[in-house]
């Protein structure tokens, strides 16, 4: 053998040895067949009913996306105007609130219900994007792989700069992938559409909720939001063509 083959021979060797044993990226996209929902909840209705409940009649690993709201309180609280509820906020103050252990509790099912590098898109305020939200993600297979920014194109509440936007956080379950799962590459990671004019006190743009749906899933995948608020994503999903299964508890 000469020394140009036994060089070639110890690099290919190492090769073997820093590939990894799974790829990040497959065009292969696993998807079981649509699951049997359960009787007591209709496709593509305003169910009503309290979202982990609604979360534990799903079947383990059977959901490509999923999108979760929280009805947290930690803005509010940290920025106590004192007037929440009579001249600030009313609509927002009157809706029931989640403290942090129940938010876990629906990521960790959430997680549950995803199949393996199925997508929970989480939205979050500046407020716990800065002070941490990882927390709510213990005990979950779930990775954060992205983001993006709402410009709500109006201004809001703050004490110095006035809050304008929203962040979506993208995870993903693992394992992490993007070659044959997340199939659009048009998506900025800022966004700019109004807020839907429907009377609910937070509402989520559908545009941009429809296209992260396109991205992620296949024509008539079931798409599930245990706290969908204003039902927001399942106008998303008939834009998209896809199946809606959620919940709020004030229907």
């Amino acid at each position: 053998m000469s020394v140009a083959q036994k060089i070639a021979l110890v690099n290919d060797k190492t090769h073997k040895q820093l590939k990894p044993a799974t790829p990040v990226f497959s065009p292969v996209r696993a998807l079981p067949s649509p699951p049997c929902t359960p009787h007591t909840i209709a496709l593509n209705q305003r169910n009503k009913m309290d979202g982990l409940a609604f979360l534990s009649q799903l079947t383990d690993a059977t959901i490509p996306a999923a999108f979760f709201d929280p009805q947290y309180r930690g803005i509010l609280d940290k920025l106590n105007y004192g007037n929440e509820g009579k001249k600030r906020g009313k609509a927002r103050s009157s809706l029931p609130q989640m403290p942090e252990k129940t938010i876990a509790e629906f990521t960790q099912e959430i997680s549950r219900v995803l199949i393996p590098s199925g997508h929970l898109f989480l939205w979050m305020d500046k407020f716990h994007l800065c002070m941490g939200f990882t927390h709510w993600l213990t005990n979950t297979p779930l990775e954060i792989v992205d983001m993006v920014t709402w410009d709500k194109g109006k201004i809001g509440m703050g004490y110095r700069t006035r809050r304008k936007s929203e962040h979506l956080i993208v995870l993903q379950k693992t394992p992490r992938k993007a070659k044959g799962i997340w199939q659009s590459h048009t998506i900025p990671d800022v966004w700019q559409e109004d807020a839907p004019k429907n009377g609910f006190p937070h509402t989520k743009p559908i545009r941009l909720q429809k296209e992260l749906i396109a991205a992620v899933s296949q024509p008539n995948d079931i798409i599930i939001d245990p706290a969908a608020g204003s039902f927001s994503v399942m106008d998303a999903c008939q834009q998209a063509e896809r199946q809606f299964l959620g919940c709020d508890i004030n229907g």
